[in-house]
């Protein structure tokens, strides 16, 4: 199964109907900065979709800083926007990959099942001498999906609880954040530095090369010290950017893979909560 396009096929596909481009370009520091940017300029037929506003929910005292959105209302956000089972779906961000990628596990997740992100992003489209437009799309046709959700693909907070409670070896929780978070040497963000118990780390950052994903063998080199019959949860900091390892875990074989969304944002929203620094033994 792929899970990428590159910009030379979406170039191509400009103008076919079946294709619907949806910029996901974000700031964690300056939540305002990508919608700025989708206006001054995008992808011709590009929609934007906001992090914060339509690919999150309201944070709360549980559930990490990008809690899932209500999925009836992000189906009405997709619907919105021509988005139905039928329609091949790309998504796309700056270049960085875990905001498309968060798209791309939403929209998985709720049953779709042609979606994919842009290698490179905008960035590379841009540096490509790719047309861009100011021009905001408008839809036509009003379109129904049909929500099937893939619990496959999501674990609960109760599920990681008694994993770390019952210290069970399986399901692996994978770390997707920078090692120096991981070990407990900084945390920027969060309540107190540090890793969920019995978490091995490999950073999500590593799956992807100048913007674009490497390939399956790559992948696999990265995960080699797994089996592609274990299962898996990953999480980072807060769901957002666990969803590229989750796609690179899927590219490398791996069939069990599961999102923990709420993450260690949400692990430590619980102050009962053990905590651990250092490398796993």
């Amino acid at each position: 199964m792929n899970f990428v396009v590159n910009k030379d096929w979406l170039v191509e596909q400009l103008q076919t109907k079946e294709v619907i481009i949806v910029d996901c370009r974000f700031a964690l520091g300056n939540p305002t900065q990508g919608e700025r940017l989708y206006q001054e300029g995008h992808i011709p037929g590009a929609f934007y979709f906001d992090l914060e506003k339509q690919l999150s929910a309201l944070v709360a005292k549980h559930g990490g800083r990008h809690p899932l959105p209500d999925l009836e209302q992000f189906k009405h956000e997709i619907e919105k926007v021509g988005i139905n089972h039928s329609k091949v779906v790309v998504a796309y961000d700056g270049g960085e990959g875990q905001y498309a990628s968060r798209f791309w596990w939403l929209l998985t997740y709720i049953g779709h099942d042609k979606a994919y992100v842009l290698n490179e992003g905008f960035k590379g489209w841009v540096e490509a001498g790719y047309p861009i437009t100011k021009e905001i799309p408008k839809v036509v046709d009003s379109v129904s999906f049909k929500v099937n959700i893939r619990k496959e693909m999501l674990a609960s907070y109760e599920e990681v609880k008694e994993i770390v409670d019952l210290k069970k070896k399986s399901p692996i929780l994978l770390d997707s954040r920078d090692e120096s978070r991981y070990l407990g040497e900084v945390e920027p963000i969060d309540r107190i530095a540090g890793h969920i118990p019995g978490a091995i780390n490999k950073n999500w950052v590593e799956g992807l090369e100048q913007g674009t994903f490497k390939n399956k063998e790559e992948q696999k080199k990265r995960f080699a010290d797994l089996n592609e019959e274990d299962e898996i949860i990953v999480y980072c900091g807060s769901g957002v950017t666990a969803t590229p390892n989750y796609i690179a875990l899927k590219m490398a074989g791996f069939k069990n893979v599961k999102l923990y969304a709420g993450s260690y944002s949400d692990w430590v929203s619980y102050e009962e909560n053990p905590v651990a620094k250092g490398k796993e033994e």
